[in-house]
């Protein structure tokens, strides 16, 4: 549909890319234009860190108080207990709440770089659902808020569906957690007066049912609005690469790492990236997306500066970029590249140049290394790398090694 926005926040969204569906365009506009909106999104703690998947909507989150508005970063302290089955072949493995709380204090890391926490009208709140869900009773929950809930209609869902139409289990527990996600939203609309769940696509049928028990309950008018999922334009699942998640976390993913994700976009998604992860002016996301040759390399790096910075701050970005242009321009070792450190018992007469491979990341197993250097794909300082077999020992080791896979890929190895 073509709608056109009185409220900044629902014109960004819209201008930007971010919208995939809205459950009523005219009330929810019509609410940010009268006042301050209070919306969450829900991260459910399944890791100690989020990923790139997860930026598209913190992004949303970021834009919706850069317009005068309250976001909730809801953490699923509760949910995470039974686990999100949306378009899941199986089901999630159950963590433990030492597990959940840890994941959890990884995870707020991330948000403290993008939103501004406090008590202002505006300010973002930080929450967890354990605080309603793991004192709830089971029987006086199941007559309040179950009755209100249709299998047939839960049963509907393409979230559901799908698991089922494949003939692949879904638990009772599973099942409930779409009941637990709509109460979620009843209860931060009650205490907060939240009156808005965003989140992808997927999350559509979790949110309508959310939707209508609170308009059940308490007879309250709330909004839905989702972000499209997203795939790189070669078909990938966003935040994916060879080397597995793009995680956020300094610790778990370097910032060099994360800025040159960013630099090896492909030439079609730099302007729709841009958008979505930046941001900068949308005439200039367009222009610097028409760029074509060399010049788009140009517009990579500033993506890459860009959403580094936003992330991991300036200094990391620029770090990022002088590291990179070291490596790649000037075939030297750089500052900033993931670094393995050994120690000499570790190395001890000698370690196999197949395990440093796999342990510095550029492999996921031993199989893979030896295949990349079976297809001319590694090399140890610059120079093809041809025997699997080689040993590297302590003495190699007295100044850092830079092992490489393929073009882009690098990392060096070094004796503590």
């Amino acid at each position: 549909m073509t709608y056109h926005p009185k409220s900044d926040f629902l014109h960004v969204m819209m201008e930007r890319g971010y919208l995939a569906d809205c459950t009523d365009y005219q009330g929810l506009d019509d609410a940010l234009t009268n006042g301050v909106v209070t919306a969450y999104i829900g991260y459910d703690a399944t890791a100690k860190s989020l990923h790139v998947g997860h930026l598209l909507n913190i992004m949303m989150l970021r834009w919706l108080q850069k317009t005068g508005h309250r976001p909730i970063t809801l953490m699923g302290g509760g949910t995470t207990k039974v686990g999100d089955p949306s378009f899941r072949s199986d089901e999630r493995p159950l963590l433990g709440p030492e597990q959940i709380d840890a994941n959890i204090d990884g995870m707020k890391q991330v948000f403290a770089k993008y939103l501004a926490y406090g008590d202002g009208p505006s300010d973002a709140l930080m929450l967890n659902n354990a605080e309603w869900l793991d004192g709830l009773n089971y029987l006086e929950f199941l007559r309040d808020i179950g009755r209100h809930f249709s299998v047939n209609r839960m049963l509907s869902f393409e979230s559901v569906k799908s698991r089922l139409d494949r003939e692949q289990s879904l638990s009772f527990l599973e099942f409930n957690y779409m009941i637990l996600q709509a109460y979620d939203f009843l209860e931060l609309n009650r205490r907060y007066s939240c009156v808005l769940q965003m989140g992808g696509s997927d999350q559509w049928g979790n949110i309508v049912n959310g939707i209508d028990l609170t308009r059940r309950v308490l007879d309250h008018q709330i909004f839905g609005l989702t972000s499209p999922l997203l795939t790189t334009s070669d078909g990938r699942k966003m935040g994916k690469s060879q080397g597995g998640a793009m995680w956020l976390n300094a610790d778990m993913l370097s910032p060099y790492e994360f800025w040159q994700f960013w630099r090896n976009s492909t030439d079609a998604d730099v302007g729709r990236f841009l958008k979505l992860y930046t941001e900068l002016p949308v005439d200039e996301c367009d222009r610097l997306g028409a760029l074509a040759g060399s010049e788009i390399n140009d517009a990579k790096i500033i993506l890459a500066n860009e959403v580094t910075a936003l992330c991991h701050g300036a200094d990391a970005a620029r770090t990022a970029e002088a590291t990179a242009r070291e490596v790649f321009e000037k075939g030297g070792v750089g500052d900033d590249l993931p670094t393995l450190e050994l120690t000499a018992d570790e190395i001890g007469d000698g370690i196999s140049i197949v395990q440093l491979i796999v342990r510095t990341g550029l492999a996921k197993s031993g199989k893979d290394a030896k295949r990349l250097i079976a297809e001319s794909g590694a090399r140890i300082d610059d120079a093809p790398l041809t025997d699997s077999g080689m040993m590297i020992d302590q003495a190699t080791l007295a100044s850092p090694i830079k092992l490489s896979a393929g073009k882009k890929r690098h990392a060096l190895v070094k004796i503590v």
